[in-house]
């Protein structure tokens, strides 16, 4: 690109040096063409023959000067072109009388014809050279354009190298800084250098991404080593209640109630491996799920139903606010067994942390969304838990209800999923309201 830019500049400048060395000389040859026309003309003490003397002797003449005139008869009248050199068809001599002025080439000579109009007569002027000095002062040009060019190309791809070099030299450390970062140190960020040009704006773009990474990858490993402890837990209590029922014979009784603890730990172990796996489904980014229009009540009522089926204690009061006048204000666009589990999660945490077992359940259309509140009478959660109580299997030290610390991880998760929000309000010692927003389906 640099080669045909600086080709192109030279080759204008030539081109535009030649143009006006025409020029130049072809005004020469036409004051000059003037000049003798006027002084044989006008002047009546000039003849042909002293005006050739003249000439002869004139030291400003031009290189290879030739000067022939022609009068209205297109009779030759005066010529220095002895040898005949010029050869001037009448065709030119008629162009010079309809445009006054005719500039052409013949040869090595440069020709300038003029129609010059004196007192008494009407000539035609042809005035001839060679510009010898200009054509030389071309070739010097091209000569000197020639080694600037190729000198300009060396140093073009020399510098241009070099320049390349130093200006890929912070992407090829940003390459191999890159290549450094493993597995076993994700914490690893790379030099952001400046912190204002394109390659420092890479630089911060790869650790954010590797920030990324770094948290899904803690989080993974936290979620793995939560998960297992959960499942080792229940698998380890079925193991010795087997290992212990198996060390001598057991009566009857003996035998049925050891099996009756497995089995509730069994139970327990696939509501752990349930609610694991639905914390994984609504972890993922990109997950696809099928979304429906549904009628949040109905929801509401069909999970106080199934509450109630497997705790006959709980008590679980559901208020609608007076604003609901339409059907349509009940609607959200979801998933039904998302949604359900959600629901379940929190009337099933409010039961069990309430004293009396009871949970109370505000329902409030908004003009955009549907606000569900759900209120215990518990004793609440302490000040410094309650930017903990979201993350996965975190449960407070005064947790006295059993639980693996995964619900309300499930239920935030699955809230976000439905572009939802969850806030929660506790007073430690007067129990807690957690409020769920849900946009409404128009």
């Amino acid at each position: 690109m640099v080669a045909l830019i600086l080709l192109f500049t030279l080759v204008l400048v030539y081109f535009s040096f030649s143009q006006a060395r025409k020029e130049e000389f072809y005004d020469r040859l036409g004051n000059k063409a003037k000049l003798v026309a006027q002084m044989l003309i006008d002047i009546d003490e000039i003849d042909s023959d002293l005006l050739k003397r003249i000439e002869k002797n004139n030291p400003l003449s031009l290189p290879n000067e030739r000067i022939v005139i022609y009068d209205f008869n297109d009779a030759l009248i005066y010529s220095t072109d002895e040898n005949n050199e010029l050869q001037i068809p009448k065709e030119r001599i008629r162009q010079v009388r309809l445009h006054d002025e005719v500039r052409f080439k013949n040869g090595a000579y440069e020709i300038s014809g003029n129609y010059y109009k004196g007192q008494y007569d009407r000539i035609v002027v042809f005035a001839a050279a060679t510009d010898i000095f200009g054509i030389n002062k071309l070739k010097r040009l091209r000569l000197i354009m020639l080694i600037v060019f190729v000198m300009s190309l060396g140093v073009v791809f020399f510098a241009g190298r070099w320049f390349a070099v130093r200006a890929l030299l912070p992407i090829s450390k940003i390459v191999s800084q890159v290549n450094g970062i493993e597995v076993s140190n994700l914490n690893a960020r790379l030099d952001e250098g400046n912190q204002k040009d394109e390659i420092a704006r890479l630089a911060q773009t790869f650790n954010h991404m590797l920030a990324r990474i770094e948290k899904a990858f803690k989080a993974q490993k936290s979620f793995i080593a939560n998960a297992s402890h959960e499942l080792r837990t229940p698998l380890t209590v079925i193991t010795g209640q087997l290992e212990v029922v198996l060390m001598k014979e057991r009566n009857k009784e003996e035998y049925k109630e050891t099996s009756q603890l497995v089995l509730d730990e069994i139970k327990d172990l696939n509501l752990l491996s349930n609610k694991l796996l639905l914390l994984a489904q609504t972890s993922s980014e990109g997950n696809e799920l099928n979304f429906n229009p549904l009628r949040i009540d109905d929801i509401l009522w069909k999970a106080q139903k199934e509450i109630l089926t497997r705790n006959k204690n709980y008590i679980i009061d559901i208020h609608f606010g007076n604003e609901i006048d339409d059907e349509n204000t009940l609607t959200v666009l979801g998933n039904e067994l998302l949604l359900k589990t959600a629901l379940l999660n929190l009337i099933d945490n409010a039961c069990k942390y309430s004293k009396s077992q009871k949970v109370n359940i505000y329902l409030y259309p908004l003009r955009n969304d549907i606000k569900i509140q759900f209120t215990d009478e518990g004793t609440g959660i302490k000040p410094d838990e309650l930017n903990l109580i979201f993350n996965p299997f975190f449960r407070s030290k005064d947790a006295v209800a059993p639980g693996h610390g995964i619900g309300l991880t499930l239920v935030e998760n699955i809230i976000h999923q439905h572009n939802g929000s969850i806030e929660v309000e506790s007073e430690w010692g007067n129990g807690s309201t957690f409020t769920v927003s849900v946009p409404i389906h128009h």
